[in-house]
């Protein structure tokens, strides 16, 4: 903006005046221009990298990250627990449990499970067909040992906490007759329905 004297008058007026003050075309700064150059420049990159790169790498993943480790300090005072049925019948029903068993399913299991357990490679967890259990301690045996030859890895090594294969067994469990929205077929056999007394 500048008066109606010009003290310089190379300025190029804009051609309109508010209440005696004539604006003129001034540019930008140079460094604001570079600024702009290198934000579009970088641009493309930023979005390779945290948008279409590897997983994780979004702040809504490391968020959720975060948040699925905050749920499984929620039972670090708790004493080492026992893979019986009873036991899991007892995590099974309780939402702020399987919440922690949830987050450690969203970090193993979901490639070949799926996120809601629907199946993907592995089957469904969701129905009431299965092929190498029988009880609902059998899902605790199935996830420490592994099945099939290794299409079924031996998780017992790769997560050695046993409270977090409990916790993930019960979440298992608690997947049976949940209806997601594209389930595969079924695999393996109907069988009873879970309970504490095997």
């Amino acid at each position: 903006m500048s008066s109606t004297t010009d003290p310089n008058p190379t300025n190029v007026p804009l051609g309109h005046a508010y209440d005696g003050i004539r604006e003129y075309d001034n540019p930008l700064p140079g460094w604001w221009k570079w600024l702009f150059v290198i934000t579009v420049v970088v641009s493309p990159f930023y979005l390779l990298y945290f948008h279409v790169g590897a997983t994780g790498r979004s702040l809504q993943e490391q968020y959720q990250v975060a948040m699925d480790e905050n749920q499984r300090k929620k039972y670090a005072d708790l004493p080492p627990l026992t893979a019986d049925a009873a036991t899991l019948m007892k995590f099974k029903d309780d939402a702020k449990w399987t919440e922690v068993g949830k987050a450690i399913f969203k970090t193993n299991c979901v490639s070949c499970h799926g996120a809601e357990g629907a199946g993907v490679i592995g089957p469904n967890l969701c129905d009431e067909n299965y092929k190498h259990i029988k009880t609902i301690s059998d899902i605790t045996k199935v996830i420490n040992e592994g099945v099939a030859g290794g299409a079924m890895p031996a998780w017992s090594t790769r997560i050695p906490n046993k409270n977090d294969i409990i916790m993930l067994s019960a979440y298992v469990a608690s997947l049976r007759g949940s209806n997601p929205a594209k389930p595969k077929g079924p695999d393996g056999s109907p069988i009873a329905p879970w309970s504490a007394d095997e």
